[in-house]
């Protein structure tokens, strides 16, 4: 079997190609982590969100993101009520909260609250669904068991038939269920209430609210509600889609944040690196062989050939360096997602993303490279 110059190249200097295959590891594993990280950010951002019922949602033109909604009149939602297409509104209350440990009272940490009339549910959620008359109770909450340990062992005793009763914003309150959301870059931990319940921790007006939900009837035209909603509705309130919602959930943290530039450019500077390494290794491999390469020119064989071994070579590397960067990548997304709690996960996206700007990366390392080829004269050996 005829063994490809091109890997008779690389293999020939074994300390070498395993230096290589490091430094592109090393790069790959930088842009995973940063692509990690700005998934797991988008990802848990609109954790919440993909959990709303709803097809159209009312907010206020001044909220930029779920963390800090901008409140406006109930009314709104009750006109909204009243025109073509509509079937039915909900509301919710967001707020957030001074959670008091309750098996260390000294050590508190904020947390979100959500409030809803258990009547007219926003969760597409069985767990609260099926606990809805518990928070009807006054002062009875649902807890996030995916919390953050610093908010105490409250699933674990709630789950071993424990009363679990703690102070949230200095108002005494009872575990009355669980719930799991998550974490993100906004909040640690969450708790779902009661409407009333909410107003009582808060001190906040009833009639202010957070988040509207308009459930559209059967065969309703979506676009077609929105825009009329729209139209008619005072100009303090904004209609969108639920996918618009979400939508304006990932433009802030991608565009009003550091986060999200950060973590671009820690791809981006993956990406240099790994073209830095692979442009050293590749430029290194063919000045040692350049009296080689002029013997090929003499012999016949074409620019055209020589060029194509080197990028076939830039296409190896882009491969094998792949390999122990996704690996190794894969155990660090478990260890992060065990100490933050945010969602790291692999994708299949992520993973063609990271193979592509590998390929990407090699092949610009290569194209840099292959001028030293010019430098290779037949003239010179003879």
């Amino acid at each position: 079997m005829k063994v490809p110059l091109a890997w008779l190249q690389l293999t020939r200097e074994k300390m070498r190609l395993v230096i290589a295959l490091a430094g592109i590891g090393f790069a790959d594993l930088l842009m995973f982590m940063q692509l990690g990280f700005k998934t797991a950010l988008f990802n848990s951002a609109t954790a919440i969100h993909e959990r709303f019922q709803g097809d159209l949602v009312l907010v206020s033109p001044r909220s930029e993101f779920l963390g800090q909604m901008v409140e406006f009149p109930r009314t709104r939602l009750y006109q909204a009520r009243g025109f073509e297409g509509v079937e039915s509104v909900s509301y919710l209350y967001i707020a957030p909260g001074s959670w008091k440990n309750p098996v260390n009272p000294s050590y508190n940490r904020s947390l979100f609250i959500f409030g809803f009339n258990p009547e007219r549910p926003v969760f597409d959620m069985p767990e609260v669904k099926e606990q809805l008359d518990k928070i009807k109770i006054p002062d009875v909450f649902l807890f996030d068991e995916a919390s953050r340990a610093e908010f105490g062992p409250v699933a674990e005793l709630f789950k071993q038939g424990k009363t679990v009763t703690t102070e949230l914003s200095d108002r005494r309150i009872k575990i009355g269920g669980l719930f799991k959301l998550g974490v993100s870059f906004t909040a640690d931990g969450n708790v779902i209430t009661s409407d009333l319940n909410f107003i009582r921790i808060t001190k906040r007006s009833l009639e202010k609210i957070d988040v509207g939900f308009i459930n559209l009837k059967p065969g309703a035209d979506p676009q077609l509600v929105l825009e009329n909603l729209q139209k008619k509705l005072p100009n303090d309130v904004k209609v969108l889609t639920m996918k618009g919602f979400i939508q304006m959930e990932k433009h802030y943290w991608e565009t009003s944040t550091a986060i999200g530039f950060i973590f671009g450019l820690g791809v981006g500077m993956g990406f240099i690196v790994g073209i830095v390494i692979v442009y050293q290794i590749l430029y290194t491999d063919v000045a040692d062989h350049l009296p080689e390469y002029a013997t090929l020119k003499a012999m016949g064989y074409t620019d055209l050939y020589l060029l194509n071994v080197v990028f076939q070579e830039a296409i190896l590397l882009s491969v094998l360096g792949y390999i122990p960067g996704f690996v190794i990548s894969l155990a660090l997304y478990n260890v992060a997602k065990g100490g933050t709690g945010l969602p790291m996960i692999m994708t299949l996206d992520l993973a063609s993303t990271v193979m592509i700007l590998t390929v990407v990366m090699c092949f610009v390392s290569g194209a840099i490279a292959v001028r030293k080829l010019q430098a290779a004269d037949p003239a010179d050996i003879f």
